[in-house]
């Protein structure tokens, strides 16, 4: 759901489904920084194209919908890697 909305909305922006999570994050406040890795310099001039769009109320309104806060939750690393960290902690 969450990505065919993404794909509509940047259809019609002339957008990547990337550069709006980039400015969508962007919108979520001045406390927030979107964190973005490239590999290629293709991706670095896509993400910086990001910086170009804004993103009216009502796209907001309808990601934020399909977006629910309590939806986005969870560790940054899978099991084992949190096992991992959690002994270091218990150890340190």
């Amino acid at each position: 759901m969450l990505q065919g909305l993404l794909r509509e909305i940047a259809a019609g922006r002339n957008a990547t489904p990337a550069q709006l999570a980039i400015v969508w994050v962007l919108s979520r406040g001045t406390d927030i920084i979107a964190l973005i890795g490239a590999r290629r310099p293709a991706q670095l001039e896509d993400a910086v194209r990001a910086l170009e769009l804004t993103l009216s109320r009502q796209e907001l309104a309808e990601l934020e919908k399909a977006i629910p806060p309590d939806a986005i939750a969870g560790t940054r690393y899978d099991e084992s890697q949190m096992r991992w960290l959690d002994s270091e902690r218990k150890s340190g």
